[in-house]
């Protein structure tokens, strides 16, 4: 790349709840201002196949709808269950417009990436290519990792490794990463980066634990699970993606973009609110460049290859039961608001009323959400887009909004307390 890492300096801030990376509001802050304009959640039934057609789900319109109302500029949402398919959209697809987001739309996903990483190294693991808990440095010896990191402990979020996008260190001061927030990323949003120079940056970095001693959400776990499955396969992941999930799936709407900076047609654009010179501007932010989170955060999809996906995930058909158990099994120590962590997903108990939700949920820097839920099963799903406009966001609604849209598409609209969806401090 011919371009030298910037050196940053440690700065003390207070550790709110909202900093951390794994907590739900983080997607809502990075991601969301909102759309000026509210409009209204409609069913698009055209997109749906025939067992959805004519389907009435208020439910499901009221409950994107609130996203809308609380200040996002659009959603799109897919829901299957016992009633088949429902497929809408609410909000607008572009500022100035009045054309609703394409219920088929490509968008930034963000962390589920993670996902597709996890199954990836987990079907090599049962190939016998990868051993779970085998230090990682026995793959990528040139990389100088601790001999204690193992693969295992990557998918999980328990190495130690400092996030390169930036991150607490154990006495809450907030150390900064590579551009990654504010003006600064949206100036740098077409830099492309090398997977490598990632993972050399986060290791000029001290370790925020000994490996296995803890949990912490980082991005670099997931640019090492990329730079393994590459080493491992002798191909590129984007190779072994297709070769393994897209084709067997017929995944037509997934891609790994590499440095490509365009979504696919359709899709929804998405803004990025920010201050310059103590003024609020808002961007598209529709093109970016991904490579910042290679391995982590960087593919493209849709609705419903994230439905195709999730749901043949969980229902037993990429992975023997042994490893898709060993991927249910949560932390204790991971951050509860998505529920507990296992390998590339999260485990959430929401109650006697629905019980336990697999999910992975993302975003980008700027602009997009991506949301991914299944029951154990793999039967109902939920699968959504959001995009941010050029409107304030309060991100203290978004966890109480997100928990009523999880309840209306897979509990039967089962609510809880305001007390119940409070974030965990």
């Amino acid at each position: 790349m011919g371009q030298s890492l910037p050196t940053v300096k440690s700065t003390k801030v207070r550790r709110p709840w909202a900093v951390r990376r794994a907590a739900v509001t983080v997607l809502a802050a990075a991601l969301l201002a909102g759309a000026a304009t509210p409009a209204s959640a409609t069913a698009d039934s055209t997109a749906a196949p025939k067992a959805a057609a004519g389907q009435d789900r208020p439910e499901l319109q009221k409950a994107i709808q609130a996203f809308v109302d609380a200040g996002f500029l659009g959603v799109q949402l897919r829901v299957h269950d016992e009633r088949g398919e429902w497929v809408g959209s609410a909000g607008l697809r572009k500022l100035g417009t009045s054309a609703k987001p394409p219920t088929n739309g490509h968008f930034w996903v963000g962390s589920v990436t993670k996902t597709f990483h996890a199954t990836v190294v987990l079907q090599l693991v049962a190939k016998g290519k990868i051993g779970l808990d085998t230090p990682v440095a026995d793959y990528l010896p040139k990389l100088g990792l601790d001999r204690r990191i193992t693969v295992r402990m990557l998918l999980q979020h328990t190495s130690g490794l400092f996030n390169y996008t930036g991150d607490l260190d154990p006495d809450g001061t907030w150390v900064p990463g590579l551009p990654a927030t504010g003006k600064e990323w949206l100036d740098n949003r077409f830099h492309s980066y090398r997977p490598e120079e990632l993972v050399r940056f986060a290791l000029s970095k001290p370790a925020k634990f000994a490996p296995g001693t803890d949990w912490s959400y980082s991005n670099t776990n997931y640019t090492l699970a990329r730079l393994l499955i590459e080493k491992v396969t002798g191909h590129s992941f984007d190779t072994e993606l297709k070769r393994r999930l897209v084709g067997p799936l017929g995944l037509k709407g997934t891609v790994v973009p590499g440095n490509r900076t365009q979504l696919p047609a359709p899709y929804a654009h998405g803004y990025f609110r920010f201050q310059d010179a103590g003024q609020w501007k808002v961007a598209d932010v529709s093109r970016q460049n991904l490579s910042l989170v290679a391995g982590a955060g960087d593919m493209i999809s849709t609705t419903k290859d994230l439905h195709t996906f999730f749901s043949a995930l969980n229902g037993g058909k990429l992975l023997p039961a042994k490893l898709l158990a060993e991927m249910r099994k949560p932390h204790p120590k991971s951050d509860p608001l998505y529920g507990r962590y296992g390998l590339g997903m999260f485990v959430q108990d929401l109650g006697p009323a629905c019980g336990t939700v697999l999910n992975h949920n993302g975003n980008p820097p700027g602009g997009y959400a991506a949301l991914m839920y299944s029951t154990p099963d793999g039967s109902k799903t939920l699968t959504a887009s959001l995009t941010a406009g050029d409107a304030a966001f309060d991100i203290a609604t978004y966890p109480k909004m997100l928990d009523g849209l999880v309840r209306a598409a897979l509990c039967g609209g089962q609510a809880e307390s305001a007390d119940e969806a409070k974030p965990a401090e």
